[in-house]
């Protein structure tokens, strides 16, 4: 059969990585995948040699911004070409199942249930400070669906929250997260200068900034540590990158941090590093980055909050800390450095439970199995 896959972007982040698993495992269960994208971008070769089919549409993205007043206009003009694109779709394809990767496409769960057509979608959303009107324009839709894959139990709990009836049809699959082909053993020693590390969007709700000032604390301190960041801005938030130079320089840290940009390949980045921090400000639904940082054999510190406490549960090398603090960060990162002959053997036992754990081959099994049944259930599952 079919399974047509709609996700909104192209790049190689947290649910990027994700749906490339997601299909991985539909192709390997004898699907016929194809895959609707807003553009081009790095994830498109990627899931191409999964042997996924891929095709550009217009797609109507979910933004916050979008349901504020200024926003409407912008708002109606691409629901009016996404939902035309979507049902063209549906039309051409005319798939056996459709799997929506995330809540911000949601027109496609609307669109597919008014053909008829079995739908599942796979949330990766935790959106728990949001405001209750938004949570419900967002959840809503999931209704549309036959079955709800969602990433965490702290997604599930934000979203049963605002739609219970929703959780009836929710199944809870970490995701997958493959680990380095070798990993790299970590230095023996530090010598007092660790390699810090961070993956992922440079934004303020990542609190990437928290990591400069950590490590302007950590010089003060004595330790010269440096700062590797791999990772862009989402366009719209360049006065963020710009931001973040500016603290740089002034805490005349030119010498001890380099922005690398976005990297496809993050293992090499994490080689390098001695530990990574996952500094989040606000809410994550999980957290794959910390676990990359676990599959690296590296210590990580992440914000002790939602989904990253859910992602590093039972990893001693994990160090929690509290949200939107450098200070709290930059103790973490000390109190590593002084034990870290006690770290360095916890290092394996802890990257192993984490292979376990996320393994790509299961993730990609529960996945086309959620997706199979959805699509033998009859009609009246609806």
């Amino acid at each position: 059969g079919t399974a047509l896959v709609v996700h909104p972007g192209a790049e190689l982040y947290g649910s990027d990585r994700v749906v490339l698993g997601s299909v991985a495992g539909l192709v390997a269960d004898g699907w016929r995948v194809v895959v609707v994208l807003p553009g081009p971008g790095p994830l498109v070769p990627a899931l191409v040699g999964e042997g996924a089919e891929v095709e550009f549409a217009p797609q109507f993205v979910l933004r916050k911004r979008l349901l504020r007043p200024r926003g409407w206009g912008e708002l109606v003009s691409t629901a009016v070409r996404g939902a035309s694109a979507a049902w063209a779709a549906l039309r051409r394809h005319r798939p056996d199942v459709v799997l929506v990767n995330t809540i911000t496409v949601p027109q496609w769960p609307v669109a597919a249930r008014l053909r008829r057509i079995p739908v599942v979608v796979h949330v990766h959303e935790g959106e728990s400070q949001a405001g209750a009107g938004v949570k419900t324009v967002m959840y809503a839709p999931l209704l549309a669906a036959r079955r709800i894959i969602v990433n965490s139990r702290f997604s599930l709990a934000v979203m049963a929250q605002t739609i219970p009836a929703l959780s009836a049809r929710a199944d809870v699959i970490l995701n997958a997260v493959p680990g380095p082909p070798t990993p790299l053993p970590p230095r023996a020693t530090l010598d007092g200068a660790p390699r810090l590390a961070y993956v992922g969007r440079l934004s303020p709700r990542k609190g990437v900034d928290l990591i400069v000032d950590a490590l302007r604390l950590l010089h003060d301190a004595g330790t010269p540590a440096t700062l590797d960041l791999y990772g862009a801005v989402f366009p719209g938030y360049e006065w963020y990158e710009e931001e973040l130079r500016s603290l740089i320089a002034s805490g005349g840290l030119q010498e001890s941090v380099t922005l690398h940009g976005f990297v496809d390949d993050v293992w090499p980045g994490l080689a390098g590093a001695d530990i990574l921090v996952v500094p989040s400000r606000l809410d994550e639904p999980f957290g794959n980055t910390a676990v990359e940082g676990v599959l690296a054999s590296r210590p990580v510190v992440v914000s002790a909050t939602s989904g990253l406490l859910e992602a590093t549960d039972g990893y001693a090398t994990a160090r929690r800390v509290p949200a939107d603090s450098a200070r709290a960060i930059a103790e973490a990162v000390a109190e590593i450095v002084a034990s870290w002959e006690t770290v360095l053997p916890q290092l394996e036992p802890a990257r192993s439970m984490a292979a376990n754990r996320h393994d790509p081959g299961v993730y990609g099994d529960h996945v086309a199995a959620v997706v199979a049944a959805s699509a033998a259930a009859p009609a009246s599952a609806d």
